[in-house]
């Protein structure tokens, strides 16, 4: 089973593989949020931001590849991935190819009308970063078992030499876009 990726234009289109084995969660982070400012999309009632967390190796994009780009939010943060043709967030990624770890924004993958978003990826197992959230903060979750996740997904694509497999790097390790840095401001 695969789960569709697409920005919001189009311009952009790819496929999840194995979408009910994502880690599905809610982010408050203040990075989140600026990113999400950044590109002039709306958080969830609290400022969160819903994640699925899978292995770069279950994307792979289709169609579009050049509007793939990137920026930091200062010069060694995560790799935040979007789409320039139409400014939808489509996840972030460690700086480095080697961590083979993508955390999928919900923007970029759609749910099937009449589909309920737990019956493809599975329920919120984590909400992180709640003491930013807006109003009353939901209550934080599935922290230790998110990590290890975390951990198997790292490991797994190292063992098996699949963090080679990335659409959001190039073969000698550098990202496909070259990474802006936003300004503090």
């Amino acid at each position: 089973m695969t789960a569709e990726i697409s920005c919001r234009c189009g311009g952009l289109k790819g496929t999840l593989a194995d979408p009910r084995r994502v880690n599905r969660g809610v982010c408050y982070c203040p990075d989140c949020q600026a990113f999400a400012r950044h590109l002039g999309w709306t958080l969830d009632e609290h400022g969160g931001t819903e994640v699925l967390q899978t292995s770069p190796a279950k994307i792979g994009f289709t169609r579009g590849i050049e509007n793939l780009a990137c920026l930091r939010l200062s010069p060694g943060g995560l790799l935040r991935w979007y789409a320039s043709c139409c400014n939808t967030p489509i996840g972030n990624t460690p700086p480095d190819f080697r961590r083979s770890f993508v955390g999928l924004i919900n923007a970029c993958v759609p749910v099937p009308a009449g589909t309920d978003p737990d019956e493809l990826f599975g329920p919120i197992r984590m909400r992180v970063h709640t003491k930013y959230a807006l109003g009353t903060p939901p209550e934080a979750k599935g922290i230790a078992g998110t990590i290890a996740r975390f951990v198997t997904t790292l490991l797994v694509a190292r063992v098996t030499g699949r963090y080679r497999d990335t659409p959001f790097f190039r073969p000698d390790g550098s990202p496909v876009a070259q990474p802006i840095v936003l300004p503090d401001a």
